[in-house]
């Protein structure tokens, strides 16, 4: 068997989507994906292009996933937000996360990135344990904020 971990290029955007659409199944919002083939091209190599991401492979097929984009900290600078880490139900048991995590950081180092931010769902035991052992940060006091499509459409500015 042979495991390998490689950057990924346009032609692994269906194979990204898929694990995309069983990532939001795993996490119970199905018909929350509304990202389409195209735009993951337009904004992954189109001419601004705002992502990249590393697949990993099992006998030239691809088991998993891990997608980044650089954001900028007023007090830090240069960081990245690590997006998401899909890895097939069925090629857990092979250290893939943990190789796609792996190259995460060295792209970090490389960029020299000053921090590395994502987040877990509070449920997600498999995946709170995973980081765990890297020794990550749980940051309780930071509250996610959202505004959606729609109210980004409705906007007005008489607030």
């Amino acid at each position: 068997m042979e495991i390998k971990v490689r950057k990924g290029y346009k032609e692994d955007l269906p194979a990204v989507l898929s694990l995309v659409k069983e990532l939001a199944a795993y996490e119970k919002a199905p018909d929350d994906v509304v990202v389409t083939l195209d735009d993951m091209e337009r904004d992954g190599f189109g001419d601004n292009s705002i992502f990249k991401f590393y697949v990993a492979e099992i006998d030239g097929v691809i088991a998993g996933m891990a997608l980044y984009y650089v954001k900028y900290s007023t007090w830090k600078g240069r960081c990245i937000f690590l997006e998401d880490i899909i890895v097939r139900e069925q090629y857990r048991r092979y250290k893939l996360g943990q190789k796609l995590f792996n190259e995460i950081i060295k792209a970090a180092k490389k960029m020299k990135a000053r921090r590395i931010e994502w987040q877990v769902l509070d449920w997600n035991t498999p995946a709170i344990k995973f980081y765990e052992k890297y020794d990550a940060q749980f940051l309780k006091e930071w509250v996610n904020c959202r505004l959606t499509e729609e109210q980004i459409n409705n906007f007005n500015d008489s607030i």
